[in-house]
């Protein structure tokens, strides 16, 4: 079968032809130059603690609510202790261990002592349910279950009867947990336990023998679309995904990132590799909310981080709901320090000298305005890495004026990362140019597809999956539209799966509609429906916090959400701010009509990934008849 192809897209910063990049660089003789530098990520860790000793802290966190420090000999010695830990434990090269945690240090140990065994870690979201925990543990034959809380050992210990799972290893000893089941053991009895082992030889060779090539982990999907699969990954995957998402980002041995995504998704994950690979210190933030990460940026101050576009839109909502509520003479200099700032920030990236008298006004702006903006992140920021969903152009631009660089790159678990922005080229309202390493081409239906020495050999105890994942020549469909525009930057349209078409025959791209909406600080969820229909709908969730703030204000009375989405003045209220986002879509991406909803999409109920993405099939059935009720006349 002959395929065809509208564009390809190579990695390189030249030479920008029909859609072709070329470059003169030879990334893969780089590569294998980085190989020979660190090719396992248990022994980089080890060549780390070697080097450094106790002389510099290579990772912290505040699990038990004041900041712990750990030079690189402790944290590597703790490593060593837990891996012997699970020796002790009778585990044996490839054999899966599970990891039920937040963020913390001992999420790392965990993850690094598997690596220095040969064995393979297997995260698992930390907000799972019982019935998920129990899928992923069955799939892949955990045999050893790591879990940190009160809430991860009751899911542990419920499914317990139904699993292969001998040993679960408490982390956090102040929960109530049963003494006497035999099954169940401290992580602190498990260090100890190593440290007495004697098994140091044998963790030595090991971890000696370790090779590029070894299974390292199963990083189970999040399942929009139906059950979870473990997409296996290499040390080398891993070590391409250092190689090509660090490559025009010069780390510094002083830097600080935050880990706040779930370390259980590949984002934040190989990005945390990443800085310390380099040296670096990575600091844990323990919960993934955003009123404990504004805090943790206040104390960290990291120079990086990863995020999600969520995060961002509500930051902007609320500075911008802040300003529109100043006198108007505070408003034309928040305005012109917002220009200024672009100006400046314009010149940077474009490597340009700013002229003395600009210079001078952009000294004036910051002090006025825009570190007021960057405080808030901790003043430090160098990149904060930002993915995971559609992001808009406008607002990663309003942050890069104040001095904020979001670099929104794009990847899948099964092949990541696939672009990037860097410094000196960042375009708002694309996902930058492609990495080092990386290949992408567009098919003819409009399917990104890629390949690399990054992308997994298949999803574990799935060939049918497996075979459908890759195309015959071996390149990764990723399952969404896009193309490359006359820069070669890639711009995504939507999810393949996710687009509908109209009654009228008219495809419509979802995630456009919901990324309008949900930059406005009044909309926490949106779901746009209409496949098959007459125009678009949308179910909206308002931001309460929000709403009832405005309610108070113009003396709204209600007795509960259900009583208030009902309400014929904040029915108005969402139609007019619907209309004024939506107003540049063509027609048939307009909203006709839209239905408020009291409750939130949770992932309690199945409505979400542990990602945040909303499972579209699920809200579908589950609301067919609010849906139904948009279409009746």
């Amino acid at each position: 079968m002959s395929v065809k192809f509208k564009s390809v897209l190579l990695p390189g910063r030249d030479n920008i032809m029909s859609g072709v990049v070329m470059s003169n660089i030879d990334y893969e003789k780089e590569f294998q130059e980085f190989l020979a530098k660190d090719d396992h990520l248990g022994k980089m860790v080890h060549k780390r603690a070697e080097k450094y000793g106790n002389s510099k802290v290579a990772v912290r966190h505040k699990a038990f609510g004041e900041w712990e420090e750990f030079t690189w000999g402790r944290f590597v010695d703790i490593i060593d202790s837990c891996a012997m830990g699970l020796l002790e434990l009778g585990v044996k090269e490839r054999e899966f261990v599970g990891i039920f945690s937040n963020n913390r240090v001992e999420w790392a140990v965990a993850d690094y002592a598997c690596f220095s065994i040969k064995a393979c870690s297997v995260p698992i979201y930390q907000s799972n349910s019982a019935e998920e925990l129990k899928y992923i543990v069955n799939d892949c034959a955990i045999r050893i279950l790591f879990v940190e809380n009160q809430d991860h050992y009751d899911k542990a210990i419920k499914i317990l009867p139904e699993t292969s799972v001998e040993k679960v290893i408490i982390i956090d000893h102040r929960i109530d947990y049963d003494k006497n089941n035999s099954r169940v053991m401290l992580y602190k009895e498990l260090l100890e336990m190593g440290k007495n082992s004697g098994r140091k030889e044998e963790l030595n060779k090991l971890l000696e023998s370790g090779d590029t090539g070894d299974l390292s982990t199963l990083i189970y999907t999040s399942g929009t679309t139906g059950e979870p699969k473990g997409v296996m990954l290499t040390h080398k995957n891993w070590l391409a995904m250092l190689f090509a998402t660090g490559y025009y980002i010069p780390i510094i041995e002083s830097d600080v990132n935050l880990a706040f995504l779930p370390l259980a998704h590949v984002f934040e994950r190989a990005w945390s590799y990443f800085i310390l690979c380099c040296n670096a210190r990575v600091d844990y933030c323990h919960e993934a909310k955003p009123e404990v990460l504004m805090q943790f940026l206040l104390e960290s101050k990291p120079h990086y981080m990863c995020s999600v576009p969520r995060l961002w839109e509500k930051v902007h909502a609320k500075v911008m709901d802040g300003v529109s509520q100043m006198p108007p003479k505070k408003q034309k200099i928040f305005n012109w320090a917002l220009d200024i700032g672009g100006k400046v920030a314009y010149l940077k990236k474009d490597q340009k000298p700013v002229p003395f008298g600009l210079k001078f006004k952009h000294k004036i702006a910051d002090k006025l305005i825009l570190h007021k903006v960057r405080d808030l992140f901790g003043g430090r920021n160098k990149v904060y890495n930002c993915g995971g969903s559609a992001f808009s152009g406008e607002i990663s631009e309003f942050f890069f004026k104040c001095g904020v660089l979001l670099l929104q790159g794009y990847g899948m678990t099964e092949c990541f990362v696939i672009t990037v922005s860097n410094p000196t080229r960042n375009k708002f309202g694309t996902c930058g140019p492609v990495v080092p390493l990386m290949k992408v081409r567009i098919s003819d239906e409009g399917e990104i597809q890629a390949t690399s020495p990054s992308q997994t050999q298949g999803y574990w105890n799935k060939p049918e999956l497996t075979k459908s994942l890759f195309t015959e020549d071996g390149w990764v469909k990723t399952g969404d539209i896009g193309h490359i525009d006359e820069e070669g930057y890639l711009v995504i349209t939507d999810r393949l799966k996710d687009m509908f078409k109209t009654s009228g025959g008219k495809y419509v791209a979802p995630q456009q509609i919901e990324t309008l909406l949900k930059e406005d600080i009044f909309f926490e969820q949106v779901a746009a429906v209409g496949d098959g229909r007459k125009y678009v709908s949308a179910l909206v969730v308002p931001s309460f916090e929000q709403l009832e703030i405005y309610c108070e204000k113009a003396g709204i009375k209600y007795s509960s959400r259900e009583e208030l989405v009902t309400k014929p003045e904040i029915i108005q209220l969402y139609r007019e701010r619907i209309d004024a986002r939506t107003e540049a879509l063509g027609q048939v991406e307009k909203v006709k009509k839209f239905t408020l909803l009291p409750d939130e999409f949770s992932q309690e109920n199945g409505e979400l990934t542990p990602t945040f993405k909303i499972k579209r099939k699920i809200i579908s059935e589950r609301y067919k008849n609010v849906i139904s009720s948009m279409y009746t006349d």
